[in-house]
């Protein structure tokens, strides 16, 4: 397991360079994003790009629940971008978006409803796939990722607001507005 880069390291804001070609020098980040993915418990991730291992390179892996095994994309372009938006994470309430290099920020981000995204697998398949709604926002923000941009941004590009989490008098946690 790779240790999780953090903001404000300059390869978190630094567009990805495309794989060549996917040797065993490829494999060993897959299974190093693999391992990081699945060892992130506080919190749980549910994406990871391989900026947040310190590798430059267009790979991602995501795993929407416990149950997935994980997915991962290689050089991921998108086709289609739908019109609907989601605003914020969709489950009984929308939630917040967070990310694993930036603890204790979260942030209500617009995302497309589905997306159909272009990619190679670990053993060189080319996809064309639709995804939508939770695989959908995952996909677009590990591929803000790839474009050095991080999800504070794109907060605040839609005017709306960060959070963190402190607590109450009685311990329970509560979302505070970050004043930027």
């Amino acid at each position: 397991m790779k240790p999780i880069i953090k903001t404000p390291h300059q390869v978190l804001t630094t567009p990805t360079k495309e794989v060549a070609k996917i040797d065993k020098k490829v494999q060993q980040i897959i299974s190093e994003l693999i391992d990081t993915l699945n060892g992130a418990t506080d919190p749980k991730g549910v994406g990871l790009a391989a900026t947040q291992i310190g590798k430059s390179m267009r790979i991602f892996v995501i795993k929407p629940t416990e149950k997935n095994e994980p997915s991962v994309f290689i050089n991921p372009r998108f086709i289609t971008l739908s019109d609907e938006l989601l605003k914020g994470i969709p489950d009984d309430k929308f939630k917040l978006e967070g990310c694993l290099s930036i603890p204790n920020v979260w942030g209500l981000v617009n995302r497309h409803k589905s997306i159909t995204l272009q990619y190679m697998d670990e053993k060189s398949q080319e996809h064309e796939a639709v995804f939508s709604d939770f695989e959908a926002i995952i996909i677009q923000h590990e591929m803000d990722h790839l474009d050095g941009v991080l999800f504070p941004r794109r907060v605040l590009e839609q005017c709306n607001k960060l959070y963190t989490i402190t607590h109450d008098t009685k311990g329970e946690e509560i979302l505070t507005p970050i004043d930027i």
